[in-house]
């Protein structure tokens, strides 16, 4: 579109405009004399004319343009505190910074063809950020950079064809709280000495990014001691194999990143964090702790792929999450787990189709061991309970009371479900409706006599296909739990593409020894927002304790679910929702006590 520029000339008051795709016709100089902001895309001269009348602009942002120079000859814009030329391809040259002392923002994203900056940079003492992200025809960075003493983010993210960069420069930039430097050629760029320039950046650096890098486990330091104050840290799409040593001792770090670390197989000795990006890592195997995350009851309730802080998938092979999972082959189960539940023929059990839940894929695996928490699962083929299991019921749930044994006491309980796909579409509907959601199903085993309540979500889990499936799990409960007379209600629940057809229980007992009781794992008694999930189950619930909190019920039945529905599928949204909202509480809470903790520090 072509407009006169004079249409323009009687709006004294305007100050904002906006021009996309528009050009203009006449002298400029009789153009908006009091414009605070200028946004035109897709500018379409080489350069501003020298009688624009931009003495009173603070924002200028002219992307897309066809800007090859930003003025012929000299314009101080004395005003002009942000200067936007992004995706501008044909510029190959910027103006004397001098003439724009008091520029704050300076944005070159894309401009594919600039090959320098001009070193009057260093004069723009009041600058505070520099994005300069894809000019992948870059050269080099003036060294006196170093003078932006404001400068507090610097993006080169992209600048690949940098061929020098000046470690003094980056050393003595002391305000410098986020460097960008995703795809620079860093082992390039100071052969052998990769490390040591990680270690000498600046001591304020809050993000760094070294994403796509080709950083291997050698180049990173040995510590980042120099980096006290780093949040954030992304070493994405880079050949590292395990956790660098230095990434160990970032006492401070919130957030860290290894999308797309394609040889990743371990992260041992995890740093505390907030939020855990490990996407795509299609190696990792293993991941541990340095100590005890402060999220304990999150790695415990809920799986990692609903809990909001961690990104996962795309993980096929990750077997070992410390106090979440561990998954071994049933060959390599503790013999004393084996002969607890009872196993044997373990060579010959076929292989059956296991839901992985960081992998999309389906497909038949070995029989497996799965530890989560302190408690055992394993799927395998078979349509009946074992003749072992004392108390049997079909359907899906079942009720029993302890027996009171002599000289014996209850160490825990073995669970068996047998169950069968409903559908025959499974394996083609998976996925729908369902994607995220906090398992596939659930087991709550109920102390009624105490009013005690615990719960399973399985994250790895077999699917039935052609065949029924035993879903073999073992539960270890503290001495007092479990005691003879108690009334006990053990109920399993799946989605709609799942039939649960026979429960069995079994009691696990140790002989009671008069000076030495034996020590056996607490399992741990879930928080009172888990009972959000009694929904469920409400079709047990009408026992007078349950009566007693109908109100509560009724409050948690309106959130989660629709009013009167008992079917499991039309509850699984209401269930992720719910699961999420507890998890953010719990976040929420965590970041305010350490928020307290170091105020008080």
């Amino acid at each position: 579109m072509v407009l006169e520029a004079n249409a323009f000339a009687r709006m004294h008051e305007l100050k904002l405009l906006h021009l996309s795709h528009v050009q203009l016709d006449g002298s400029y100089a009789e153009f908006c004399t009091r414009l605070r902001w200028l946004c035109w895309n897709k500018f379409p001269l080489d350069s501003i004319p020298t009688d624009f009348p931009l003495g009173s602009l603070i924002v200028l942002e002219m992307q897309y343009s066809s800007l090859r120079q930003v003025f012929k000859g000299t314009k101080r814009l004395s005003s002009l505190k942000i200067l936007d030329l992004s995706h501008s391809h044909s510029l190959t040259e910027l103006t004397n910074f001098s003439f724009f002392p008091n520029l704050e923002k300076l944005i070159l994203v894309d401009c594919e063809r600039l090959v320098d900056v001009n070193e009057s940079i260093g004069n723009l003492e009041r600058l505070v950020y520099l994005s300069m992200k894809d000019c992948k025809n870059l050269r080099m960075l003036p060294e006196n950079m170093f003078l932006l003493k404001s400068l507090e983010t610097l993006i080169i993210s992209g600048c690949t064809n940098l061929n020098k960069l000046s470690v003094e420069m980056l050393r003595n930039m002391e305000f410098l709280k986020v460097l960008e430097m995703d795809e620079i050629p860093i082992t390039q760029l100071w052969r052998g000495r990769s490390s040591c320039i990680l270690s000498s950046l600046p001591c304020s650096l809050v993000y760094l990014s070294v994403w796509g890098c080709n950083l291997s486990d050698d180049d990173f330091p040995r510590n980042f001691s120099n980096l006290s104050s780093l949040r954030r840290l992304n070493v994405g799409n880079n050949p590292i194999c395990v956790l660098p040593n230095c990434i160990q001792g970032l006492a401070r770090v919130d957030k860290l990143s290894f999308p797309m670390c394609k040889r990743l197989k371990s992260l041992v000795g995890l740093p505390e964090v907030d939020d855990l990006d490990i996407q795509h890592c299609v190696s990792l195997e293993k991941i541990t702790y340095q100590y005890f995350p402060r999220y304990k009851h999150a790695y415990y309730y809920f799986p990692h792929h609903i809990w909001p802080s961690t990104r996962a998938n795309g993980n096929p092979n990750l077997v070992e999450w410390e106090d979440s999972y561990k998954v071994e082959p049933i060959g390599r189960v503790d013999v004393d787990m084996i002969n607890l539940l009872g196993l044997c023929n373990l060579e010959s059990m076929a292989p059956i189709r296991i839901h992985k839940p960081f992998s999309s894929a389906i497909d038949r695996s070995p029989v497996q061991g799965l530890y989560e928490g302190r408690k055992f699962s394993t799927f395998f083929g078979g349509n009946e309970v074992p003749v072992q299991f004392s108390h049997k019921s079909r359907g899906s749930s079942i009720s029993f009371t302890v027996p009171l044994l002599d000289n014996h006491i209850i160490k825990g309980l073995n669970v068996c479900a047998v169950y069968a796909s409903s559908s025959s579409q499974f394996l083609y509907n998976y996925w729908d409706g369902i994607e995220g959601i906090a398992g596939h199903m659930i087991t709550r085993v109920r102390n009624k006599s105490k009013g005690l309540k615990w719960y399973s979500l399985p994250e790895h889990f077999g699917i039935p296909h052609g065949e029924d499936i035993i879903w073999l799990s073992h539960w270890k409960f503290k001495d007092e739990h479990l005691e003879g007379g108690d009334q006990v209600v053990v109920s399993v629940r799946m989605a709609h593409c799942f039939q649960v057809k026979e429960l069995g229980i079994q009691f696990v007992q140790v002989e009671q020894e008069s000076n030495n009781m034996m020590s056996t794992t607490v399992y741990p008694v879930y928080p009172s927002f888990m009972s959000r999930l009694d929904y469920l189950f409400n079709d047990e619930d009408s026992d007078e304790d349950t009566r007693d909190n109908e109100e509560e019920q009724q409050d948690d039945r309106s959130i989660a679910a629709p009013t009167g529905s008992n079917n499991c599928s039309s509850c699984l949204h209401g269930w992720k929702v719910l699961i999420t909202a507890a998890c953010n509480l719990t976040l929420s809470l965590s970041r305010r006590q350490k928020q307290q903790s170091e105020s008080r520090g």
